[in-house]
């Protein structure tokens, strides 16, 4: 992280400094402004409030999109070049932020949202201080570290969903109120494509067939996204980057692609080692029922039908191989441009031993549960990346 200065910070500041001015009623001076490494089309910077008239904290976040682009920053949603992905992630980021922010202080996901202006597509929020991002700890920590780190993720996870847990109306009345209803679901297209595509993809490269018991079973494990008897918030994009360590515990970044799922999604995000992305670590048996057993405590309250360890396993299997599949279907082929966008995550390793892993350990899941349709699936696809992988 570095001060910076020059344009077009300086405009970014003196908007927040201008959106902070009429929302409190008094001037706002924001100084100091650090680079905290937003992506191309946006600036994400850390301000001092100088200026302070009334409660505003010493230091704040100040984000803003600049520019439209047809595609978003994670290779998990990208869409077509003619859609316009930027609008619609920051009205959905600035709703998730609402949202999570109307929620009790022990059970917010991430930083409060201290203002937002929709038109200029800039918020202000919380600064969560001094933290370390999840990947740095999975990479550079001892083995009990590692598994710790895992379980308080899963852990924050569970109390999310714990606490959001039938207030989807209200979500959904914030998405409406900002027009966000008006824009496509990106995160359901690139599904809706993955889900016929993989099948192409294993012939081509593989030579393996999809069995129609298979595609039954991914069809259905599709309707996660969309339906499903455990439905709470999940930020989405839970890659590494995006999950901070602090004072206070585990954190999550970056609200885009904010909405409501079935829960599940975001527990085998994490088993399958995140899935949007190149990323790999270590997951034992061991490890991952450690996971599974630290978010299944914080919401067996909400629903006790997951204390069934049969019932919890094989939906944890079926969010599992949609995740596997979507990965399949953005890995599998040679798309440097996509390659190379996560290729410079710290735990990234090379695309084909990336997906063997993932498909390996989703044997491995569904032989635990019983499921042998998709367990002698996941070893077939996994054996032939095993020899492509070397």
């Amino acid at each position: 992280m570095i001060a910076i200065l020059a344009d077009p910070v300086s405009e970014v500041v003196a908007a927040a400094e201008k959106l902070l001015t009429r929302r409190t009623g008094a001037p706002v001076t924001l100084v100091d402004p650090v680079d905290l490494g937003g992506s191309g089309r946006t600036i994400v910077l850390r301000v001092r409030v100088a200026e302070n008239p009334f409660s505003l904290p010493r230091t704040l976040i100040v984000k803003q999109v600049r520019e439209d682009r047809g595609d978003a920053d994670s290779p998990l949603f990208d869409v077509d070049s003619d859609g316009d992905a930027s609008s619609g992630a920051f009205l959905r980021e600035a709703v998730s932020y609402q949202f999570a922010t109307a929620l009790h202080t022990d059970v917010r996901p991430g930083a409060e949202l201290i203002a937002s202006d929709l038109d200029a597509r800039l918020l202000v929020l919380s600064d969560l201080g001094d933290s370390t991002s999840i990947s740095h700890l999975l990479e550079r920590s001892d083995s009990d570290t590692v598994t710790n780190t895992l379980m308080a993720m899963a852990q924050a996870l569970g109390r999310m969903h714990a606490a959001t847990v039938g207030r989807e109306e209200d979500f959904t009345a914030l998405l409406r109120r900002a027009e966000v209803a008006q824009c496509d679901d990106y995160v359901s297209q690139q599904v809706d494509r993955a889900v016929p595509g993989v099948p192409v993809l294993l012939a081509e490269h593989l030579g393996i067939e999809v069995s129609k018991e298979v595609e039954e079973q991914v069809t259905q494990a599709a309707r996660l996204f969309e339906s499903g008897r455990f439905r709470a918030f999940s930020p989405s994009d839970l890659c590494p980057d995006n999950i901070i360590v602090n004072d206070e515990g585990v954190r999550f970044l970056d609200y885009e692609w904010g909405g409501f799922r079935d829960a599940m999604l975001d527990v085998a995000y994490a088993l399958v080692s995140f899935p949007g992305c190149l990323c790999s670590i270590d997951l034992s048996e061991e490890r991952t029922q450690a996971m599974i057993e630290a978010w299944r405590a914080e919401v067996v309250g909400m629903w006790p039908t997951l204390a069934d360890d049969s019932v919890l396993a094989a939906r944890v299997v079926e969010a599992q191989l949609i995740w596997v599949w979507i990965s399949t279907y953005l890995f599998m082929p040679e798309n440097y441009t996509r390659i190379g966008a996560v290729r410079d995550h710290a735990l990234s390793v090379p695309r084909t031993v990336a997906l063997h892993r993932r498909w390996e350990q989703l044997a491995r899941s569904a032989a635990g549960a019983g499921n042998a349709v998709i367990a002698d699936h996941a070893r077939a696809v996994a054996d032939e990346l095993a020899v492509i992988a070397g």
